[in-house]
């Protein structure tokens, strides 16, 4: 049996060192190998940067079959098929923004062709299309990446995740392996009963970073210190606000003060993305600043520096952003900037985030005057809508209707979706006799006469209705960008000959059940009460991190993540600060508590306190001095010293 072992362990090194030229993996990740191929369901929390990819990217190619991961995140997807791609492994991803005849032809060539990964995002998981085709999959395992999502005591639940049960349900012979960066233990138990685990394996690698130095300051020149930090440490770095019309700021006033910096958020168009993410992966850029949407699942190991200048909501967030930095394992900083008014702004967010149940009611009740419908009507009723123009419309708070409407999602009566991206339609409005005659407006426009060729040849029906178009595809038969063919379309349409409706990235309102009498809506204490207590609990421990001083950055961040006995880090802005005569408070602090451990059973004389730490003899006599000065402890019969028990 130990030989049979051996060989399928070496198979797993040699799929390591043939594709990725790794000779060993790092702790964990073969543990986890080995469980997932034996069949179990794994749960592995493992820190930003330490591997994830390899540990269901090695089984998916040791095992026959095709391995479904769901991931929400788009340039996840890309970056991960592209490095596969780069090493002969067949990997496809089926994400918004592709049109629904590549999307067949995909998951067709999933069921005939070699393909080993399947990446997509939850919200695919219920479409028709999808279910029917892969239950014609051989799937091996399905992989769920950032499965923190699909906990409501996680701090980024997306109700889309709860879909992938049903995908279990659907293929009950493939394995699952759900994967995070973050999670406490009450989110890796909720994770374990979502997925409905089958004789489940949890494998927890430390969440300690010991290259990163967190660092956390109190200013009101937030610019000013942000230029400090970039002037003092080289090298790529993160800036992380909040919202997107700070990210054009920030980066359009560092680009005047002569840093090479851009902007990312999720309204970007997906090429403006890639655009940006490429020239900060490749060094042409050197800052990005962006909002949350930027970084998760993209490697790039040599982030000198994640820079936050807004407080996030929670310490999951914000250990899960600073781990972008340092992936190399070289000294890397994680800074936060705050003040007085950032404080203040983070504790709105509570009331912000649970307007009352009053309110809440009455933007039910808004919502179905607004598009007019009745007591018992409406299920299934789907429209795009505009947040921002049903608010002026309506004289409401933006951000506490936004909240309203999370919550009527919770309570099962509305879904307000991301966004989604419509497909454009185009219709030819003159005859073709008219748009091939010599007095046509095509004549001498070479350009545009090829594109309306290619239109012609591509689509039917295009003479009588509105026909949608794939704009990825027409742009790469003409050889261009996808700004220059929407150029070219908006001439057509000057020009009178074609009726042209661009596409749009807008979210869609979902009715989700009839119409209910106000009297009758239920917002359950699940729904609110308790998701208001535990959202309030980590706005008040993501401001205890930033407020207290007296405490490790790391201790405090890895405590939080159920890590309770760990050391103190010795490169935070706390550790490094000097304390009682001139001593580090990672000495003063990690000497003071051996010290109060050996006492903890029986006294101690001070000799022989004093020969147990002989090489550093003058430092911890400083400490006990200290100790014995602040009350800590005492002395019995002038020789013997024990803690003080009345402190």
């Amino acid at each position: 049996m130990f030989i049979i072992g051996f060989f399928i362990v070496e198979k797993y090194q040699s799929i390591l060192r043939k594709y990725w030229g790794y000779s060993d993996f790092r702790p964990l990740q073969e543990d986890i190998i080995d469980a997932v191929c034996q069949g179990y369901d794994v749960l592995g929390l493992m820190p930003t940067g330490g591997g994830k990819s390899i540990t269901f990217q090695v089984p998916a190619l040791y095992m026959p079959g095709i391995c479904i991961v769901v991931t929400p995140l788009i340039a996840l997807m890309k970056d991960q098929v592209e490095n596969l791609r780069m090493r002969n492994i067949m990997a496809t991803a089926i994400y918004s923004g592709i049109t629904s005849r590549e999307i067949d032809i995909i998951l067709d060539n999933c069921i005939y062709g070699d393909y080993k990964f399947l990446y997509v995002s939850p919200e695919r998981l219920s479409t028709d299309c999808f279910l029917e085709k892969v239950k014609r999959m051989n799937v091996s395992l399905i992989v769920v990446d950032e499965s923190h999502c699909i906990s409501q005591w996680g701090y980024d639940f997306r109700p889309s995740y709860l879909r992938i049960a049903e995908l279990r349900d659907l293929i009950p012979s493939a394995p699952v392996l759900a994967l995070t960066a973050t999670a406490t233990p009450d989110v890796v138990l909720d994770i374990q009963k979502q997925l409905k685990f089958r004789n489940g394996k949890l494998f927890q690698k430390s969440f300690l970073r010991k290259n990163i130095a967190y660092i956390v300051r109190n200013t009101d020149d937030k610019l000013g210190m942000l230029m400090k930090i970039l002037d003092s440490v080289p090298g790529t770095s993160i800036i992380y606000v909040r919202n997107r019309s700070r990210t054009k700021e920030i980066a359009e006033f560092l680009q005047t003060k002569g840093y090479t910096a851009d902007y990312f958020h999720a309204g970007l168009t997906n090429e403006q993305k890639d655009l940006r993410q490429s020239a900060w992966k490749s060094g042409e850029c050197r800052v990005i600043v962006a909002t949350n949407a930027f970084g998760m699942g993209i490697d790039k190991p040599d982030v000198r520096t994640v820079i936050h200048i807004d407080i996030p909501d929670t310490l999951e967030a914000y250990f899960q952003e600073a781990g972008r930095a340092g992936r190399d394992e070289k000294l890397a900083y994680a800074t936060l900037l705050y003040n007085k008014t950032d404080i203040t702004k983070l504790k709105k967010r509570i009331s912000d985030s649970f307007p009352s149940k009053d309110f809440v009611v009455s933007i039910y009740n808004k919502i179905c005057y607004y598009y007019n419908i009745g007591v018992g009507e409406g299920e299934d009723f789907m429209k795009d809508f505009s947040l921002s123009l049903f608010c002026q419309q309506c004289k409401l708070p933006i951000l506490q209707t936004f909240s309203a409407l999370k919550i009527l999602h919770q309570a099962g009566y509305l879904e307000l979706t991301d966004e989604i991206s419509s497909t454009s339609k185009v219709q030819f409005i003159v005859t073709s006799s008219q748009l091939f005659s010599p007095s046509s407006d095509l004549n001498g426009l070479p350009g545009l006469t090829e594109l309306v060729d290619i239109l012609l040849r591509s689509y039917t029906g295009i003479f009588t209705d509105l026909i949608p178009v794939d704009e990825d595809y027409l742009a790469s038969r003409l050889d261009l960008t996808r700004d220059q063919l929407y150029s070219q379309l908006l001439l057509l349409s000057k020009l009178h000959l074609i009726k042209y409706i661009p596409g749009k990235k807008s979210p869609y309102l979902i009715f989700l059940q009839r119409r209910v009498d106000e009297k009758y809506i239920v917002i359950s204490k699940g729904v609110y009460e308790e998701r208001l207590a535990r959202f309030e609990d980590k706005i008040n421990k993501i401001i205890a991190y930033v407020s207290e001083n007296d405490h490790c950055r790391s201790r405090m961040l890895l405590q939080y993540f159920g890590e309770m006995e760990s050391a103190y880090c010795g490169i935070c802005d706390f550790c490094r600060a000097k304390s009682y005569s001139g001593i580090s408070n990672h000495v003063f602090y990690s000497y003071r508590e051996k010290i109060l451990s050996k006492l903890k059973d029986s006294p101690s004389s001070l000799s022989d306190l004093i020969l147990e730490y002989i090489k550093d003899e003058t430092v911890v006599k400083e400490i006990i001095r200290w100790m014995l000065d602040n009350g800590e402890l005492v002395l019995i019969d002038d020789t013997m010293l024990t803690i003080n028990k009345k402190v």
